[in-house]
């Protein structure tokens, strides 16, 4: 064997017992193997020998090159089990005796809110139903009654995906495929279609204390024959004044939403601030809490229901804001923080 390679091969194991680290022995690949390499250089020398020698010497620069992989190898597992029995060597000890830690996690206060909502609209005969939070074009507009280029869709900031697709900007995203499920039980049955389904909204929207760019909603439907706007008030107080245990003073007002027809939004008198004034409401003493009114006869047609025969309501609860008020919590931007040291302190009211 060349003299050259035998003294490349030494060197090689030489430097292998030198590498402390991955890092050292990377040094030691690039340096022989490396397409600058030593072993590679042996190659380039090869132009003055002869075809035999060629050969003979082509053969065992191959194998040196084998031999250097094989052992580089070898030595990056070795290294590998180095560091990883000093990582367990560096964890702390244990008793395996001590007693279990129990302390005992807690639910996001919007959790707690909705729950509660859905314990008190299923004691009403409600049904609850959940949905995708991303859907079509179709079902976040056009089946409530905003067809494209609708000024009405200036007001919602949308998330659009590449494939044509949207972060729903609100719950009514649902309420054809709603009305649709239950639409044929309406007809043969009689029975009322009352539905909830809470979801997670998506708008781009500048946050600051009453607003984010992902908040819960919760929104609601009921149809049957002859449902008014009183029926949509008593369902509304009635949830209310369960979820805070007390009358709640409310109100009332127009707003237009195309998907109802007359459209209101209902107010609740600001807990946070006593109605006087604060950040969270804007200072108005309001804060803006449910939109809502009597669903639009075009909604009805497009989820297949006769709206000659058949009329209804329909609500979105802010369940984002609705737990801001129970719990007092003045800034919106708090329930996404993720810190466990402000959202650890809701408990259930029923624990």
């Amino acid at each position: 064997m060349d003299e050259k390679i035998i003294r490349l091969k030494d060197e090689i194991n030489s430097k292998l017992k030198e590498a402390a680290d991955l890092i050292d022995l990377d040094k030691v690949r690039v340096a022989y193997l490396g397409k600058k390499g030593s072993i590679t250089a042996l190659l380039k020398g090869m132009k003055d020998l002869s075809v035999e020698e060629k050969k003979v010497f082509g053969a065992d620069v191959n194998k040196l090159k084998a031999y250097a992989a094989e052992k580089i190898e070898e030595k990056i597992a070795e290294l590998k089990e180095k560091e990883i029995q000093l990582e367990i060597a560096s964890m702390p000890q244990f008793d395996i005796t001590t007693p279990a830690n129990l302390t005992r996690g807690s639910y996001h206060p919007i959790t707690l809110v909705q729950r509660q909502c859905e314990t008190i609209f299923k004691s009403m005969g409600f049904d609850v139903e959940d949905y995708s939070e991303v859907v079509t074009d179709y079902e976040c507009f056009e089946s409530v009654n905003i067809p494209k280029h609708h000024p009405a869709r200036d007001m919602q900031d949308t998330y659009y995906l590449e494939n044509g697709q949207l972060l729903k900007s609100q719950t009514s995203a649902a309420q054809n495929a709603i009305l649709k499920k239950y639409g044929k039980r309406l007809v043969e049955t009689g029975k009322p279609i009352k539905a909830i389904f809470p979801g997670r909204c998506f708008r781009n929207e500048a946050t600051d204390a009453c607003h984010e760019n992902t908040f819960f909603q919760m929104e609601g439907v009921m149809v049957d024959k002859d449902i008014s706007i009183s029926n949509l008030i008593f369902f509304m107080k009635t949830m209310l004044s369960e979820v805070f245990q007390k009358d709640i003073k409310v109100r009332l007002r127009p707003g237009f939403f195309p998907f109802v027809e007359p459209g209101f939004e209902l107010d609740i008198s600001c807990l946070i601030c006593g109605g006087e004034g604060c950040p969270s409401c804007k200072h108005s003493g309001w804060l803006e809490l449910c939109p809502c009114g009597m669903i639009h006869p075009n909604v009805l047609r497009e989820g297949g229901i006769d709206p000659e025969k058949y009329t209804g309501f329909a609500f979105g609860l802010g369940l984002t804001r609705l737990a801001m008020m129970k719990y007092g919590i003045k800034d919106i931007r708090d329930l996404n923080s993720g810190s466990l040291k402000s959202l650890s302190q809701f408990t259930d009211d029923e624990e």
